[in-house]
């Protein structure tokens, strides 16, 4: 086992090994919690490249696809999704936990097999729901307490790419 991980139980690599889906959030989860407006409204987000590599090593290692689940609607998340090849793309989901039971239906997926990662109260209903939940190093203390994994990383700065590889190291062992 990786030092990076070597205090993670094996409970909670059981949980982690049984993992086909990962659905996280996006603003505060794939962005620094950041957005930038201009004088017709959003303008960019920040993402991670380093989360992006961990979209693709859960898809190139093991097979685990990944969605994103968010409130918002924004074409940068869009553009984020098709250029990750991201094959669930949710947006201006108000009721996260409504949405998972049609992507349990839609993936024939059972919940334990569903990881969430999030960093805030909207999420916390969905977490309930899922097999495996995470949230960013700076998430509120409202999603660190819904979490079973706490990152490290913050939000834009890793905190997916963690998750990834916590997955990736739990199937691989």
């Amino acid at each position: 086992m990786t030092r990076e991980f070597e205090n993670i139980g094996e409970s909670l690599l059981n949980k982690a090994r049984k993992i086909r889906l990962v659905i996280t959030d996006c603003d505060g989860v794939l962005t620094d919690n950041g957005v930038y407006y201009d004088n017709q409204g959003e303008a960019m987000k920040r993402f991670s490249i380093r989360d992006g590599m961990g979209v693709e090593r859960l898809r190139n290692l093991h097979g685990v696809e990944t969605g994103i689940m968010t409130g918002e609607t924004s074409g940068s998340v869009v553009k984020r999704a098709e250029k990750l090849k991201i094959s669930h793309l949710y947006l201006g989901i108000k009721d996260k936990k409504a949405k998972l039971a049609e992507v349990l239906e839609e993936t024939g997926l059972s919940a334990e097999e569903i990881a969430f990662i999030g960093d805030d109260t909207n999420d916390l209903e969905i977490m309930g729901e899922v097999g495996f939940t995470a949230c960013p190093g700076d998430a509120t203390i409202f999603a660190q307490k819904a979490a079973a994994y706490i990152c490290r990383e913050r939000g834009g700065n890793g905190a997916f790419r963690e998750l990834a590889e916590l997955i990736i190291l739990s199937k691989q062992t």
